[in-house]
């Protein structure tokens, strides 16, 4: 898919091809290009003949998956980012490449998958116009996008890192360790994406200062978002470990002290199983074996030997 929009004194027009012509005879209007699924061979041969891009980047561009990077030339600025999809809005995220190149007299858009939010900003601007809409405006409100929507979840994961915190307390299950670490696996990839994305806008942001103020500020406050947030995901992610340690911590206390009930256990019918063997042999000439009360007898020692490690147990704290 292949679509223009010309703007030309606060006005716009949507069309295709025809309108790079009065684009070039029009000196005062900026167009803006926006693809998607188009042939990548096609693809790059069009741009590079009618706006003269950069070979590399566009087939960095085209690349299905690649990290997001930053790169400033003569006469305008590459921008590849990693936005959120439309069907993301927890941990279980997935993302889109979106590249931007923006001049003084143009933008070109290409993302790999539809991007609602890039559809909305193009309707709004067919249809209000561009008064005071430039190319690198529409750059600087996908960029601020793409931070606000990782921050988004990011700040809900906190919400429920909490519930979680309180029920492994009170009751730890399975349920929440396999919670924890598919959110530990998805902070992961989200720190290392911001991490990118952080650096890409601390050098878009030096870059603006050869710019006006306005472009500076507001790359300078995208750059604070990221920072942000990256900071936040590896935080959140110190904070699960945690919870998954001590998730592991109480499950082992847990089983320390199954194990010494049956430690205790064990140890009372050990010398009580030994004289059940002893007396369970069949030798005509044992001792008690004709004792009128053998058998209280021997009842009466083996309750007196549990009672006493009991109290033994009872006395050293093991119970």
């Amino acid at each position: 898919m292949m679509q223009f929009m010309l703007c030309h004194n606060n006005t716009t027009q949507v069309g295709g091809r025809e309108l790079l012509e009065q684009w070039r005879n029009n000196p005062d209007s900026w167009i803006w290009l926006d693809l998607q699924d188009e042939p990548a061979e096609q693809e790059r041969a069009f741009l590079i003949e009618h706006f003269s891009l950069d070979n590399g980047t566009l087939i960095e561009a085209q690349r299905e998956r690649h990290p997001p990077s930053f790169e400033a030339f003569e006469n305008y600025i590459y921008l590849l980012l990693k936005p959120l999809d439309a069907e993301s809005d927890s941990l279980d995220f997935s993302t889109l490449q979106l590249a931007m190149f923006a001049g003084e007299g143009f933008l070109v858009t290409r993302h790999s998958k539809a991007s609602p939010y890039l559809a909305k900003l193009w309707a709004a601007l067919a249809q209000d116009g561009c008064a005071e809409n430039l190319p690198i405006s529409i750059v600087t409100a996908m960029s601020r996008r793409v931070a606000q929507r990782y921050g988004n979840i990011l700040l809900n994961l906190e919400q429920r890192l909490d519930i979680i915190e309180d029920e492994l307390f009170d009751s730890p299950t399975d349920t929440l360790m396999k919670e924890l670490v598919g959110y530990n696996t998805s902070l992961r990839k989200m720190h290392r994406i911001l991490a990118y994305h952080k650096n890409v806008f601390d050098n878009l942001r030096q870059q603006m200062h050869k710019n006006t103020q306005y472009e500076h500020d507001e790359f300078d406050d995208i750059y604070a978002l990221i920072e942000r947030f990256s900071s936040l995901s590896g935080v959140y992610q110190n904070v699960i470990t945690d919870l998954i340690e001590a998730y592991i911590s109480l499950n082992s206390h847990r089983l320390n002290q199954i194990m010494k009930v049956l430690t205790i256990i064990t140890a009372i019918f050990v010398p009580l199983t030994l004289l059940v063997g002893i007396y369970g042999m069949n030798f005509e000439y044992m001792p008690e074996l004709k004792s009128e009360h053998g058998y209280f007898i021997l009842l009466s020692i083996m309750l007196g030997i549990a009672f006493l490690m009991l109290y033994i147990f009872k006395r050293v704290r093991w119970l």
